[in-house]
């Protein structure tokens, strides 16, 4: 992706002027102004300029979930300004809901193209009515979440015969962790779960523990041989001073995951016995077509 700037020159509409001469030869152009308040008349003229000259085919106004009231006498100086066409809103993998810059929507009477989760382009959201809802009230986003899981599952087979037989090696285990992580920041996945009503909180700094241990678990099993994933039963006292060596790790860490696997092997035995191996089956299949039969 091409990125046209002129270092050092405050003249803004110069920039955009000679970044449009620029990139001519591309479909899409993307103009950035700078943050700007609504009661600074200069800047507000100066984004005037810059659309006399660049013309855009749309006008996003891009603003942070967190804002409250302040969104829309700002959104309606904008509007009036260069007419909206579109909003954003970002930063809604924070504590803010994103009910203020709702009323931005109102004021320039368009609607939401976008919605920010994040800091990367991935994070980018098409906005739809239902999930937002469900996101203001508390209520999760199940949608987006298995959206997510169906695409992961798409590259990482899940070997079900294994499973319904009772089978969960830390080699399954490991890929569990691993399409986890594919699915994103624990913290954004927690909030698309509907607990709102359950007063579920977890601190930054649980959420941060968790996670950090999740990636000690993975280091560790890391330095494990193929023999130990396959059957973690063979894991002497001899074994264990060897993985923690090598991961880097107390045993009193490489213990704490041997026993979470043995309660995640124990539940996959508890479902299998509970549910039968139809009905599991079944299941499976409704999870998406990255499950192996």
């Amino acid at each position: 992706m091409l990125f046209y700037g002129e270092k050092g020159n405050p003249d803004a509409p110069a920039v955009a002027r000679n970044g449009l001469e620029a990139t001519k030869k591309y479909d899409v152009r993307i103009v950035d102004t700078a943050g700007r308040h609504a009661l600074e008349s200069d800047l507000i003229q100066e984004m005037k300029d810059i659309h006399a000259i660049v013309n855009a085919d749309h006008k996003i106004l891009v603003k942070d979930a967190a804002l409250g009231q302040q969104a829309s006498e700002q959104a309606k100086a904008f509007n009036e300004a260069v007419q909206i066409t579109g909003v954003i809103i970002t930063k809604l993998d924070g504590t803010a809901k994103g009910g203020g810059a709702l009323s931005a929507v109102a004021e320039t009477k368009t609607s939401v193209a976008f919605i920010g989760v994040g800091e990367t382009p991935n994070d980018l959201e098409r906005f739809e009515a239902d999930r937002f809802i469900s996101r203001l009230l508390g209520m999760g986003d199940i949608k987006t979440l298995v959206e997510r899981a169906q695409e992961i599952q798409a590259d990482e087979e899940v070997d079900v015969e294994s499973l319904m037989r009772g089978k969960f090696t830390l080699k399954d285990m490991y890929k569990q962790m691993e399409a986890m992580n594919k699915l994103g920041p624990l913290k954004q996945i927690m909030q698309m779960l509907p607990m709102g009503g359950l007063g579920l909180e977890l601190s930054d700094k649980e959420y941060q523990a968790t996670k950090d241990r999740l990636d000690k678990y993975r280091v560790i099993m890391d330095s494990m041989t193929e023999a130990e994933l396959e059957d973690p039963k063979i894991i002497t006292a001899s074994r264990m001073k060897r993985i923690s060596v090598g991961s880097g790790t107390q045993p009193d860490v490489v213990r704490e995951l041997l026993k979470a696997h043995q309660a995640m092997q124990k539940a996959i035995k508890g479902m299998r016995g509970g549910m039968g191996k139809m009905n599991m089956k079944r299941l499976m299949k409704k999870m998406g077509p990255g499950m192996k039969m």
